[in-house]
């Protein structure tokens, strides 16, 4: 297939998927903010097609604006850190949803009238070169689609409209957790520019380290595992968790994960649309905040893996082959992982078997992120080679953020190649982010 059409196709699909995301909220709803971290739904609204023009029209074709005001207004999103609530400074008001459409549907025409232009530069300018900057787009707008979710499930129920056509739930079934070794070994981490059709800064260059060995859960933990760790009064032990980690829970009163509610005696759980009965959801994968996550690891008296670690029980082989994917080179399908948007919700934990890696590990790859006890850090020999937009990765290299990988359920299938790599601050408790535990070998 032509790249551009490739591309093209790629891009309408992207917008297609935004399109039913944003219509799961009612009319009322664009201006709701359900996490205080995060500004309102019409933010993102106009968010998505401003990143397109900003980096393709503006950034590579050299274009002047499309509308001023809203370039700017719309230009980026944000991630306050060291405060528990964000405060927008917007006295003057969001404009109208049909105004902020109307530049989205402006910017859609415009880049899809930008390919022959675009490929006209490549010999110019590396994002024109392959598309890579239509690629750019089109996975800022995929990894939205994750981010606003977050926000949709934190939303009210009054305020969102169940699609008739969800899949069911799935229920028990669940794999048995056990530990497993993995021998000690090199590790490839990231990617070699000249081989990737597309790539984040933070994803380059392709470099080797090692591992010593290490054992591993086969199965992330789950929410009927963390229980215990909740009713043995694990958010009143200080001695689980960080100094830092044990104010945010003091000052918060943050007492649960951030998907239960206290009924009574019992406990529910939040899925996207519905609450059920904890117990229906005790075998689907528990997800928290990396303090959390980490507080039941020291709880457990183990500890969470490192990026290097996760890539040696993911992507690591007895043969000292590296693999594209935990099952193989074979490319990812409903059989090896939720992932995709094919179930909307978690499945219970290791119900892709086929997944598994070569040592055994299952769910490596989907059903929820999973937190390592890496800080996000540039590879050695990092360069911010994206000129458009040079901050992606840099402005986030503070200590103050730890690296996910793997995807959730609602991870396109083109995020969960083997150097992707996501990040998140440690007290940030929406992300559809598990975790499992490793010791030392």
């Amino acid at each position: 297939m032509k790249l551009e059409t490739k591309l093209r196709e790629r891009l309408l699909a992207a917008w297609e998927r935004s399109d039913a995301i944003f219509g799961l909220l009612t009319a009322d709803a664009l201006l709701a903010r359900p996490i205080a971290l995060r500004q309102p739904f019409i933010f993102y609204l106009g968010h998505l097609p401003a990143f397109g023009w900003n980096q393709v029209c503006r950034g590579v074709l050299d274009r002047g604006a499309l509308h001023a005001e809203f370039d700017a207004l719309f230009a980026r999103g944000i991630d306050p850190v060291g405060v528990d609530r964000f405060e927008p400074a917007d006295a003057v008001g969001w404009p109208a949803p049909a105004e902020v459409l109307a530049y989205r549907d402006r910017v859609r025409g415009a880049l899809l009238e930008s390919f022959d232009d675009v490929a006209a530069r490549a010999d110019l300018d590396l994002l024109a070169d392959g598309g890579r900057i239509f690629a750019m787009v089109i996975e800022h707008e995929l990894m939205h689609h994750e981010t606003l979710l977050y926000m949709v499930q934190q939303l009210p129920g009054d305020r969102k409209v169940k699609p008739r056509d969800l899949p069911a739930y799935r229920f028990g079934g669940a794999a048995k957790r056990r530990e497993v070794l993995i021998p000690g070994g090199a590790v490839r981490l990231g990617a070699a520019f000249e081989r990737t059709t597309f790539g984040w800064d933070n994803e380059f260059p392709e470099h080797e380290t090692g591992v010593d060995g290490f054992v591993m859960d086969t199965t992330p933990v789950r929410n009927g595992e963390f229980l215990r760790f909740v009713e043995a009064g694990g958010y009143d032990r200080p001695e689980s968790w960080s100094g830092e980690a044990w104010a945010w829970l003091r000052r918060v009163q943050h007492c649960h994960p951030s998907l239960w509610r206290r009924d009574g005696a019992r406990w529910r759980y939040r899925t996207l649309f519905d609450e059920l009965a904890l117990e229906e959801a005790a075998d689907w994968p528990v997800y928290v905040s990396w303090a959390e996550a980490d507080a039941y690891a020291r709880w457990s008296g183990q500890r969470l893996p490192t990026e290097a670690e996760f890539h040696r029980a993911a992507y690591g082989a007895r043969d000292g082959e590296l693999r594209a994917y935990p099952w193989g080179d074979a490319a990812p399908g409903p059989e090896q992982g939720n992932f995709a948007f094919r179930h909307w919700a978690p499945t219970p934990v290791g119900s892709h078997p086929e997944g598994a890696s070569a040592w055994g590990v299952e769910e490596l790859v989907g059903n929820g992120w999973e937190w390592t006890r890496s800080r996000f850090a540039p590879y050695p020999g990092f360069t911010a080679y994206a000129r458009t937009y040079p901050g992606y990765s840099a402005d986030f290299f503070d200590e103050k953020h730890y690296v996910l990988l793997g995807g959730s359920w609602a991870t396109d299938v083109a995020l969960i190649r083997r150097s992707f790599r996501n990040w998140f601050q440690p007290h940030y408790p929406y992300v559809f982010a598990k975790f499992r535990c490793v010791a030392p070998a």
